[in-house]
């Protein structure tokens, strides 16, 4: 369970493909704190800490993750936003983020908005997955409010804060997001399915 509060910005060193799999060491500031087996999302992936190394750890992204993340698109260099799952008793204050990727999004539209920037995306509307107006998602495992909500596309304001303390600052027109529907409205959406087959 996660929050979409980033705690860091990772900087991928290295990727290794073997056979449909991709393991992806990340140097962070978070590394020794870490353990093997430890869950970390990575732009809002939930993936297994399976090696450490100093201020470095490397994750498996296996041939399910790859084909339904953006997690195939990384780079040598790439910033990768991080956060380790939360602790029992801590304060949410973000959303419930599970780590469970839904779908990818094309950013189609960056707006500088005298202060902030407005971040547009555009998805495949077909997997029944759904935004509201001032509703939450998770862009890249980024605990955002949903504003100007599409049948296919949604923006988000991002703040300096968030812009300078994730990987927003990367993403321009044409970047491939994870995104992350917001878990209550997607029980609401798979009801509203079942009844109407029923």
């Amino acid at each position: 369970m996660f929050t979409g509060i980033i705690e860091d910005i990772g900087i991928v060193t290295h990727l290794k493909k073997e056979l449909d799999n991709l393991h992806i060491s990340i140097n962070s500031g978070l590394a020794s704190e870490l353990k093997i087996d430890q869950s970390v999302a990575h732009n809002g992936v939930c993936l297994t800490v399976v090696e450490l190394n100093d201020d470095e750890y490397t994750v498996t992204a296996i041939k399910e993750t790859l084909n339904k993340t953006s997690l195939g698109t990384l780079e040598i260099n790439s910033k990768v936003n991080i956060e380790r799952a939360m602790k029992l008793g801590d304060r949410l204050d973000g959303h419930i983020v599970q780590g469970h990727v839904d779908q990818t999004a094309v950013c189609t539209n960056v707006e500088e908005a005298n202060g902030s920037w407005v971040f547009t995306f555009e998805y495949d509307s077909k997997l029944n997955n759904i935004t509201i107006e001032k509703g939450s998602i998770t862009v890249n495992g980024t605990s955002l409010t949903v504003v100007n909500s599409k049948k296919d596309s949604f923006s988000v304001a991002i703040i300096p804060y968030t812009f300078n303390h994730t990987n927003f600052n990367t993403i321009k027109t044409g970047t491939i997001v994870n995104l992350e529907f917001d878990v209550l409205g997607k029980y609401v959406s798979k009801l509203i399915q079942l009844n109407a087959t029923n």
